[in-house]
């Protein structure tokens, strides 16, 4: 499925008011990225119950039912988590992983709301959801007649709304701290291999787990759990935030001029993290026009090159990696031509 257009979790609960009450709706996105909360917490600002079927679990007759004889003619029962008497949000999760004779038990349920004889009651609200092609997921082509019988919208990962989320479903506080610095770790695209990777639903495994173990957590038990659920390069970065947290490492300390950038070697992926955090920063906070920089920013500037400066005597090769491009976007060319060309000689220098 190809939509153009995409919505944040906002948009989509906006759409699913305007729209899933009076059409199907269906949801691609992702795995973990939040579909079937939204799903929920829509439901429940309508007071509707939420029934979910799982697609990739089902078979035909868990839709239609089985034939039962009532004076003397067959009668298809539908499934008791379906024929409700009261309205309610049938939401239909994975329904793009299910089986053809699945997805075609489901026409009549999406477009007419009915089963054989049975209708959806007054109200009731249809959605389904799914992952896309390209998440290495089960998924299997879903047809024109379904398609066509639904309202499509992908959703994508939004750090803000998230992080709104979180803060009100305790969240450890590590975490909130950490995606606030790098919202764009908070999702990564599912890799072609069999590894974890990083999604809003990862994160919250990873805050469940750091919870259960408590403050005296080890620096043993926080590597097996970072890696158990983030990417590896995003574990690795969360581990090094960690420690810079025990060992009362405060980038804002250092762009302060109150701290300077770790020096032991023990504290390397302290020193790694930090410089990430102050690239993220820069990338933020510098203008791509050195023309447009305000006084705080020209400030800001001046600063961050003698801090780049430090951190190349400290280390030339977490300096060079702290200006080249990556997944979190790009440093201003301007910044790049003037702190780049001083790296090797500085370093050198130092030395």
């Amino acid at each position: 499925m190809k939509i153009p257009v995409t919505v944040n979790p906002a948009q989509l609960l906006d759409v699913l008011v305007n729209v899933a009450t009076i059409r199907p709706v269906f949801i691609w996105g992702a795995p973990g990225i939040g579909k079937s909360s939204i799903v929920e917490k829509f439901a429940a600002e309508f007071d509707l119950p939420c029934v979910s079927l799982l697609g990739s679990q089902l078979a035909p007759e868990d839709i239609i039912g089985v034939p039962q004889i009532v004076d003397g003619k067959s009668v298809f029962c539908p499934p008791r988590a379906i024929a409700r008497e009261e309205a309610y949000c049938l939401f239909l999760d994975e329904l793009n992983a299910c089986s053809q004779e699945v997805q075609k038990a489901f026409y009549s349920l999406i477009h007419d709301r009915r089963i054989g004889e049975y209708r959806l009651p007054e109200g009731s609200i249809v959605i389904g959801a799914g992952n896309r092609a390209q998440d290495n997921a089960i998924v299997k082509p879903m047809s024109s007649a379904l398609i066509n019988r639904m309202f499509h919208v992908e959703l994508v990962a939004s750090h803000r709304a998230w992080l709104d989320w979180a803060g009100e479903n305790d969240i450890h506080p590590w975490i909130l701290e950490y995606i606030g610095l790098r919202p764009d770790h908070l999702w990564r695209q599912p890799p072609k291999t069999e590894e974890p990777f990083s999604t809003p639903r990862s994160w919250h495994m990873l805050s469940d787990a750091l919870k259960s173990h408590g403050e005296e957590i080890s620096d043993t038990q926080l590597e097996i759990l970072t890696f158990g659920c983030l990417s590896p390069h995003h574990a690795t970065q969360f581990r090094a935030f960690a420690k810079q947290i025990r060992n009362r490492y405060a980038l804002s300390a250092i762009i302060d001029g109150e701290q300077k950038w770790p020096q032991d070697p023990k504290d390397r992926d302290a020193l790694y993290f930090l410089a990430q955090s102050f690239r993220a920063q820069l990338v933020k906070e510098l203008p791509a026009d050195k023309n447009r920089l305000s006084p705080s920013t020209l400030a800001f500037s001046l600063r961050a090159k003698t801090m780049m400066k430090d951190l190349a005597g400290i280390s030339l090769e977490i300096a060079q990696m702290a200006v080249a491009p990556d997944e979190g976007g790009k440093l201003p060319d301007w910044f790049m031509v003037e702190i780049v060309r001083d790296l090797p000689r500085l370093a050198e220098k130092k030395k």
